[in-house]
């Protein structure tokens, strides 16, 4: 039993023929009749009596259709939700690191769903990729491009990356934090390699990294948006990296075009260029 099947009995009760019914459906005729018949089993009575040639519903029937008249008013309520929002409405899932998600995106969050009351985002995230083949997020922020795959792929930002180091100590004197092997292709590693020293903590949390910096006996490589109070502590000294990292955005083919989309999108590009463009 279905919804589609209750209208059928809505249908013939307004229309008073099968042949009604399937006009004003747009279905075939002998369609209605077995649907009708699959539902009379599975409620084990008869809906409709032929009177002078017209259906007229039993008792029961009148019973059942007091139900699907409720239902169809909810049906239609559910349908004005959207109207009665402004700007475009959907949930979309986001997936990214913890760190731009808790740094670049929930300082802006707020003000942007205010906006937006027809929005609702839900934020994943995690140190490993979401299977975005697997439509397990809508939209991702990558800090690596994907090499291939069935969705659109655009640059969001380039983030500046800091090297902090104690300022009344050698940076051979102080504990390297780096990140893991798998991530040697980044410019963090890149720059980090080149100093040639013995990694002490290894991690892909960059809030670990940052607490370590700031103990003042650690040396580590961040993305600007995980430092703003690092680079005014006098005991820190700071150095810019002459390469940036590249932000990625990934989105879900069949979403390109949605009116949701693309205001999270523009949405998402705003929060990225506002958080590598302060200072």
């Amino acid at each position: 039993m279905n919804w589609d099947d209750l209208r059928i009995i809505a249908a013939v009760r307004d229309e008073g023929t099968y042949a009604g019914a399937s006009a004003r459906l747009r279905i075939d005729e002998t369609t209605v009749g077995r649907r009708l018949a699959r539902i009379e089993r599975a409620l084990g009575l008869r809906l409709f009596e032929a009177v002078d040639g017209v259906r007229k519903p039993t008792r029961q029937c009148d019973m059942v259709l007091a139900h699907i008249e409720a239902m169809a008013a909810h049906a239609e309520e559910i349908g004005r939700i959207g109207e009665s929002l402004p700007g475009p409405v959907g949930r979309l899932r986001i997936a990214s690191t913890s760190a731009i998600a808790e740094e670049v995106l929930a300082p802006r969050t707020s003000e942007f769903l205010r906006a937006h009351p027809g929005l609702t985002l839900q934020f994943l995230t995690s140190s490993d990729n979401v299977k975005f083949s697997r439509w397990e997020a809508d939209l991702a922020i990558r800090l690596r491009k994907p090499d291939k795959g069935d969705f659109a792929i655009s640059k969001l930002a380039e983030v500046r990356l800091y090297f902090f180091e104690p300022a009344a100590t050698t940076a051979g004197e102080a504990m390297l934090c780096a990140y893991p092997d798998e991530l040697g292709g980044i410019p963090e590693m890149q720059f980090l390699r080149a100093k040639r020293l013995r990694a002490r903590c290894v991690t892909d949390n960059v809030r670990i990294i940052h607490t370590l910096i700031q103990s003042h006996h650690a040396v580590g490589v961040l993305p600007e948006h995980s430092c703003a109070d690092l680079l005014t502590d006098q005991r820190l000294r700071a150095t810019l990296l002459p390469k940036r990292r590249d932000v990625w955005l990934l989105v879900q083919n069949h979403l390109k075009r949605d009116a949701a989309t693309r205001v999270t999108i523009d949405w998402l590009r705003a929060c990225l260029q506002d958080a590598t463009q302060r200072g």
